[in-house]
Protein backbone atom coordinates (compact mmCIF):
# COMPACT_ATOMS: atom_id res chain seq x y z
CA UNK A 1 0.00 0.00 0.00
CA UNK A 2 1.59 3.56 -1.17
CA UNK A 3 1.96 6.01 1.67
CA UNK A 4 -0.24 9.46 1.99
CA UNK A 5 2.63 11.41 1.28
CA UNK A 6 3.07 9.64 -2.10
CA UNK A 7 -0.19 10.24 -2.77
CA UNK A 8 -0.07 13.70 -1.77
CA UNK A 9 2.43 14.43 -3.93
CA UNK A 10 1.58 12.40 -7.40
CA UNK A 11 -1.73 14.37 -6.77
CA UNK A 12 -0.22 17.62 -6.28
CA UNK A 13 2.03 16.95 -9.44
CA UNK A 14 -1.06 16.36 -11.23
CA UNK A 15 -2.66 19.79 -10.38
CA UNK A 16 0.34 21.88 -11.28
CA UNK A 17 0.42 20.09 -14.55
CA UNK A 18 -3.09 21.20 -14.69
CA UNK A 19 -2.44 24.45 -13.91
CA UNK A 20 0.80 25.17 -16.01
CA UNK A 21 0.29 22.99 -19.31
CA UNK A 22 -2.41 25.04 -20.65
CA UNK A 23 -0.78 28.64 -20.16
CA UNK A 24 2.66 26.46 -21.63
CA UNK A 25 1.24 25.62 -24.25
CA UNK A 26 -1.12 28.73 -25.23
CA UNK A 27 0.53 30.85 -27.71
CA UNK A 28 -0.21 34.25 -28.94
CA UNK A 29 -2.25 34.28 -32.07
CA UNK A 30 -0.40 34.36 -35.01
CA UNK A 31 -0.46 37.85 -37.47
CA UNK A 32 -1.64 37.16 -41.22
CA UNK A 33 -0.82 38.48 -43.94
CA UNK A 34 -2.80 37.88 -47.11
CA UNK A 35 -0.01 37.60 -50.33
CA UNK A 36 -2.37 38.84 -53.45
CA UNK A 37 -0.29 37.97 -56.23
CA UNK A 38 0.79 34.42 -55.07
CA UNK A 39 -2.76 33.56 -53.72
CA UNK A 40 -2.13 32.52 -50.14
CA UNK A 41 -1.76 33.89 -46.72
CA UNK A 42 1.41 34.05 -44.47
CA UNK A 43 1.32 32.89 -41.38
CA UNK A 44 3.35 34.71 -38.45
CA UNK A 45 4.57 33.69 -34.86
CA UNK A 46 4.69 37.42 -33.77
CA UNK A 47 7.17 35.53 -30.84
CA UNK A 48 9.49 34.70 -32.65
CA UNK A 49 8.66 36.78 -36.12
CA UNK A 50 9.37 33.70 -38.40
CA UNK A 51 6.42 33.03 -40.91
CA UNK A 52 5.17 29.38 -39.78
CA UNK A 53 3.42 28.75 -42.87
CA UNK A 54 2.01 30.07 -45.91
CA UNK A 55 -1.53 28.33 -46.96
CA UNK A 56 -3.14 28.51 -50.28
CA UNK A 57 -6.29 30.37 -51.09
CA UNK A 58 -8.36 31.38 -53.74
CA UNK A 59 -6.72 33.86 -56.27
CA UNK A 60 -5.97 37.49 -55.74
CA UNK A 61 -6.66 37.54 -51.74
CA UNK A 62 -6.82 41.27 -50.73
CA UNK A 63 -8.41 41.65 -47.53
CA UNK A 64 -10.03 39.72 -44.82
CA UNK A 65 -12.63 40.44 -41.89
CA UNK A 66 -13.53 38.74 -38.65
CA UNK A 67 -16.86 36.57 -38.76
CA UNK A 68 -19.55 37.74 -36.10
CA UNK A 69 -19.04 35.09 -34.38
CA UNK A 70 -15.10 35.66 -34.10
CA UNK A 71 -15.03 31.85 -35.13
CA UNK A 72 -13.65 32.59 -38.40
CA UNK A 73 -11.23 34.99 -39.96
CA UNK A 74 -12.83 35.04 -43.79
CA UNK A 75 -10.18 35.75 -46.68
CA UNK A 76 -11.85 37.45 -49.67
CA UNK A 77 -10.62 36.21 -52.81
CA UNK A 78 -11.67 38.67 -55.43
CA UNK A 79 -10.57 36.64 -58.51
CA UNK A 80 -11.02 33.28 -57.00
CA UNK A 81 -14.38 34.23 -56.38
CA UNK A 82 -14.53 32.80 -53.29
CA UNK A 83 -14.37 33.19 -49.64
CA UNK A 84 -11.99 31.30 -47.12
CA UNK A 85 -12.52 30.45 -43.28
CA UNK A 86 -9.70 30.54 -41.28
CA UNK A 87 -9.44 29.55 -37.58
CA UNK A 88 -8.55 33.36 -36.21
CA UNK A 89 -6.47 31.31 -33.04
CA UNK A 90 -4.67 28.54 -35.26
CA UNK A 91 -4.78 29.30 -38.48
CA UNK A 92 -6.58 26.15 -39.65
CA UNK A 93 -8.60 25.90 -42.96
CA UNK A 94 -12.19 25.51 -41.73
CA UNK A 95 -13.86 25.82 -44.92
CA UNK A 96 -14.32 27.74 -48.66
CA UNK A 97 -17.42 29.07 -49.87
CA UNK A 98 -17.64 29.45 -53.84
CA UNK A 99 -19.45 31.41 -55.97
CA UNK A 100 -18.97 34.83 -53.72
CA UNK A 101 -18.64 37.20 -57.47
CA UNK A 102 -15.38 39.33 -56.88
CA UNK A 103 -14.95 39.99 -53.46
CA UNK A 104 -12.33 42.66 -53.45
CA UNK A 105 -13.52 44.08 -49.98
CA UNK A 106 -15.67 42.86 -47.71
CA UNK A 107 -17.85 44.18 -44.56
CA UNK A 108 -20.38 43.46 -42.02
CA UNK A 109 -22.70 45.51 -40.17
CA UNK A 110 -22.57 46.44 -37.59
CA UNK A 111 -25.64 44.68 -36.65
CA UNK A 112 -24.41 41.26 -38.05
CA UNK A 113 -27.48 40.85 -40.13
CA UNK A 114 -25.71 42.21 -43.67
CA UNK A 115 -23.00 41.15 -45.15
CA UNK A 116 -21.36 43.58 -48.11
CA UNK A 117 -19.29 43.48 -50.47
CA UNK A 118 -17.49 45.42 -53.31
CA UNK A 119 -16.69 44.12 -56.68
CA UNK A 120 -13.37 46.15 -57.85
CA UNK A 121 -13.23 44.31 -61.46
CA UNK A 122 -16.82 43.72 -62.55
CA UNK A 123 -18.47 47.18 -60.52
CA UNK A 124 -20.69 46.33 -58.42
CA UNK A 125 -21.85 45.82 -55.17
CA UNK A 126 -23.50 42.70 -53.74
CA UNK A 127 -25.74 43.00 -50.10
CA UNK A 128 -25.82 39.59 -48.73
CA UNK A 129 -28.27 38.41 -45.78
CA UNK A 130 -26.24 36.81 -43.15
CA UNK A 131 -27.40 33.86 -41.22
CA UNK A 132 -24.58 33.03 -39.29
CA UNK A 133 -23.47 30.49 -41.30
CA UNK A 134 -23.78 31.60 -44.92
CA UNK A 135 -24.45 34.81 -46.86
CA UNK A 136 -27.22 34.74 -48.85
CA UNK A 137 -26.97 37.03 -51.88
CA UNK A 138 -29.69 39.76 -51.27
CA UNK A 139 -29.22 42.74 -53.65
CA UNK A 140 -26.20 43.20 -56.62
CA UNK A 141 -26.04 46.85 -57.57
CA UNK A 142 -24.26 48.04 -60.50
CA UNK A 143 -22.25 51.30 -59.09
CA UNK A 144 -19.38 53.79 -60.70
CA UNK A 145 -16.32 52.31 -61.74
CA UNK A 146 -14.01 49.95 -59.67
CA UNK A 147 -15.49 50.30 -56.30
CA UNK A 148 -12.89 49.81 -53.83
CA UNK A 149 -13.76 50.08 -49.95
CA UNK A 150 -16.50 50.10 -47.63
CA UNK A 151 -17.35 51.45 -44.53
CA UNK A 152 -21.04 50.90 -42.99
CA UNK A 153 -22.17 53.15 -40.33
CA UNK A 154 -22.86 52.24 -36.80
CA UNK A 155 -26.79 51.65 -36.88
CA UNK A 156 -26.50 49.40 -39.97
CA UNK A 157 -28.76 51.44 -42.42
CA UNK A 158 -25.61 52.94 -44.72
CA UNK A 159 -23.07 51.57 -46.76
CA UNK A 160 -20.48 54.13 -48.03
CA UNK A 161 -18.54 53.13 -50.92
CA UNK A 162 -15.58 54.61 -52.79
CA UNK A 163 -15.31 54.26 -56.68
CA UNK A 164 -11.61 53.90 -57.75
CA UNK A 165 -12.14 54.77 -61.48
CA UNK A 166 -14.89 57.06 -61.65
CA UNK A 167 -13.66 58.88 -58.53
CA UNK A 168 -16.71 59.04 -56.39
CA UNK A 169 -18.26 58.22 -53.27
CA UNK A 170 -21.89 56.36 -53.11
CA UNK A 171 -23.86 56.07 -49.94
CA UNK A 172 -26.33 52.92 -50.37
CA UNK A 173 -29.45 52.17 -48.20
CA UNK A 174 -29.23 48.78 -46.66
CA UNK A 175 -33.13 48.52 -46.05
CA UNK A 176 -33.74 49.14 -48.98
CA UNK A 177 -30.40 48.24 -51.36
CA UNK A 178 -30.84 51.18 -53.31
CA UNK A 179 -27.63 53.73 -53.77
CA UNK A 180 -28.92 57.02 -51.73
CA UNK A 181 -26.80 59.83 -53.06
CA UNK A 182 -23.37 59.72 -54.87
CA UNK A 183 -21.00 62.66 -54.66
CA UNK A 184 -17.63 63.16 -56.63
CA UNK A 185 -14.13 63.10 -54.55
CA UNK A 186 -9.86 63.87 -55.52
CA UNK A 187 -9.13 60.83 -57.66
CA UNK A 188 -8.70 57.57 -57.33
CA UNK A 189 -10.71 57.15 -53.25
CA UNK A 190 -9.66 54.14 -52.10
CA UNK A 191 -10.33 53.78 -48.02
CA UNK A 192 -13.45 54.95 -45.69
CA UNK A 193 -12.74 55.48 -42.07
CA UNK A 194 -15.97 57.21 -39.85
CA UNK A 195 -15.69 59.41 -37.10
CA UNK A 196 -17.82 61.49 -35.07
CA UNK A 197 -20.70 58.94 -34.61
CA UNK A 198 -20.75 58.28 -38.31
CA UNK A 199 -21.69 61.87 -39.23
CA UNK A 200 -18.32 62.35 -40.77
CA UNK A 201 -16.36 60.05 -43.44
CA UNK A 202 -12.26 60.36 -43.94
CA UNK A 203 -11.78 58.75 -47.82
CA UNK A 204 -8.27 58.24 -48.83
CA UNK A 205 -6.85 59.67 -52.10
CA UNK A 206 -4.43 56.86 -53.42
CA UNK A 207 -4.29 59.49 -56.64
CA UNK A 208 -3.35 62.57 -54.61
CA UNK A 209 -1.80 63.34 -51.35
CA UNK A 210 -4.06 63.21 -48.74
CA UNK A 211 -7.61 62.63 -46.85
CA UNK A 212 -10.98 64.19 -47.68
CA UNK A 213 -13.67 65.24 -45.18
CA UNK A 214 -17.35 64.85 -46.10
CA UNK A 215 -20.05 65.47 -43.54
CA UNK A 216 -22.98 63.16 -44.02
CA UNK A 217 -25.12 63.86 -41.27
CA UNK A 218 -27.96 65.69 -43.72
CA UNK A 219 -29.77 64.33 -46.99
CA UNK A 220 -26.79 65.69 -49.10
CA UNK A 221 -22.92 64.97 -48.47
CA UNK A 222 -21.04 68.18 -47.93
CA UNK A 223 -17.19 67.95 -48.66
CA UNK A 224 -15.44 70.41 -45.55
CA UNK A 225 -12.37 69.83 -45.97
CA UNK A 226 -8.34 68.30 -46.54
CA UNK A 227 -5.80 67.03 -44.82
CA UNK A 228 -2.57 67.02 -46.40
CA UNK A 229 -0.68 63.37 -45.52
CA UNK A 230 1.10 62.31 -48.21
CA UNK A 231 1.35 61.08 -51.51
CA UNK A 232 -0.91 57.86 -52.12
CA UNK A 233 -2.94 58.04 -49.30
CA UNK A 234 -4.68 54.83 -48.68
CA UNK A 235 -5.70 52.64 -45.69
CA UNK A 236 -7.04 52.97 -42.40
CA UNK A 237 -6.88 52.03 -38.69
CA UNK A 238 -7.93 53.32 -35.56
CA UNK A 239 -5.17 53.73 -33.26
CA UNK A 240 -7.20 51.92 -30.61
CA UNK A 241 -7.34 55.11 -28.24
CA UNK A 242 -10.60 56.19 -29.05
CA UNK A 243 -8.47 60.02 -30.47
CA UNK A 244 -6.75 58.99 -33.58
CA UNK A 245 -6.51 57.08 -36.93
CA UNK A 246 -3.64 55.95 -38.96
CA UNK A 247 -3.73 56.09 -42.80
CA UNK A 248 -1.16 54.82 -44.79
CA UNK A 249 0.34 57.16 -47.59
CA UNK A 250 2.04 54.05 -50.43
CA UNK A 251 3.04 56.49 -52.30
CA UNK A 252 5.35 58.76 -49.68
CA UNK A 253 6.33 55.76 -48.02
CA UNK A 254 5.05 57.20 -44.45
CA UNK A 255 2.10 56.47 -42.24
CA UNK A 256 0.17 59.85 -40.72
CA UNK A 257 -1.60 59.75 -37.16
CA UNK A 258 -5.06 61.89 -37.44
CA UNK A 259 -6.16 63.56 -34.28
CA UNK A 260 -10.19 63.10 -34.99
CA UNK A 261 -11.09 65.64 -32.93
CA UNK A 262 -9.08 68.79 -34.45
CA UNK A 263 -8.26 67.07 -37.81
CA UNK A 264 -4.73 67.88 -37.40
CA UNK A 265 -1.87 65.03 -38.51
CA UNK A 266 0.06 65.02 -35.54
CA UNK A 267 3.18 62.67 -36.34
CA UNK A 268 4.24 60.72 -39.13
CA UNK A 269 6.16 57.81 -39.73
CA UNK A 270 8.80 56.49 -42.33
CA UNK A 271 7.77 52.48 -43.44
CA UNK A 272 9.29 51.70 -46.65
CA UNK A 273 8.12 49.84 -49.60
CA UNK A 274 4.64 51.18 -50.82
CA UNK A 275 2.83 50.52 -46.85
CA UNK A 276 -0.68 49.68 -47.57
CA UNK A 277 -3.17 47.68 -45.00
CA UNK A 278 -2.62 47.98 -41.03
CA UNK A 279 -3.23 46.41 -37.67
CA UNK A 280 -2.46 47.68 -34.16
CA UNK A 281 -0.87 45.53 -31.26
CA UNK A 282 -3.46 44.67 -28.31
CA UNK A 283 -1.53 47.43 -26.62
CA UNK A 284 -1.41 50.21 -29.07
CA UNK A 285 2.16 50.58 -29.12
CA UNK A 286 3.14 48.69 -32.14
CA UNK A 287 1.60 49.01 -36.27
CA UNK A 288 2.04 45.71 -38.43
CA UNK A 289 2.16 47.41 -42.16
CA UNK A 290 1.74 45.37 -45.13
CA UNK A 291 4.77 46.95 -47.57
CA UNK A 292 3.10 46.17 -50.60
CA UNK A 293 6.10 46.69 -53.10
CA UNK A 294 8.70 45.04 -51.11
CA UNK A 295 7.61 41.33 -50.00
CA UNK A 296 7.62 42.24 -46.31
CA UNK A 297 5.37 42.78 -43.02
CA UNK A 298 6.64 45.93 -41.66
CA UNK A 299 6.65 46.43 -37.63
CA UNK A 300 6.84 49.99 -36.28
CA UNK A 301 7.36 50.95 -32.99
CA UNK A 302 5.39 53.96 -32.22
CA UNK A 303 7.34 55.02 -29.46
CA UNK A 304 10.46 55.80 -31.40
CA UNK A 305 8.49 56.43 -34.70
CA UNK A 306 10.87 53.15 -36.04
CA UNK A 307 10.60 50.36 -38.24
CA UNK A 308 12.52 47.70 -36.09
CA UNK A 309 11.99 44.78 -37.81
CA UNK A 310 10.53 43.46 -41.62
CA UNK A 311 9.18 39.98 -41.95
CA UNK A 312 9.75 38.16 -45.90
CA UNK A 313 6.26 37.54 -47.21
CA UNK A 314 4.90 36.96 -50.18
CA UNK A 315 4.08 38.95 -53.42
CA UNK A 316 2.07 42.07 -53.33
CA UNK A 317 1.10 41.58 -49.51
CA UNK A 318 -2.29 43.32 -48.87
CA UNK A 319 -4.38 42.77 -46.02
CA UNK A 320 -3.16 42.46 -42.34
CA UNK A 321 -5.02 41.35 -39.37
CA UNK A 322 -4.44 39.71 -35.39
CA UNK A 323 -6.98 38.47 -33.08
CA UNK A 324 -4.46 40.54 -30.49
CA UNK A 325 -5.27 44.32 -31.62
CA UNK A 326 -6.41 47.66 -30.39
CA UNK A 327 -9.63 47.77 -30.42
CA UNK A 328 -11.23 49.65 -33.41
Amino acid sequence: MRSNSFLTGRLAAFLFACAVLPSQAAEPPPIFVLNSLDATVSVIDPGNWAEKQRIPTGKEPHHLYLAPDQSSLIVANSAGDSLTFLNPRTAEVQRVVYGIIDPYHLRFSPDMKWFVTAANRLNHVDIYRWDGKEPKLVKRIPTGKTPSHIWIDGKSTTAYVTMQDSDELIAVDLATQTIRWRTPTGPMPADIFGIHDGKTLLVGLTGSDGVQVFDVAGAQPKLVGKLLTGKGAHAFRSAGDGRSVFVSNRVANTISRIDIQTLTVTDTYPVPGGPDCMDVSADGKTLFVTSRWAKKLSVVDLASRKVVRQVNVGRSPHGVWTLDHAKI
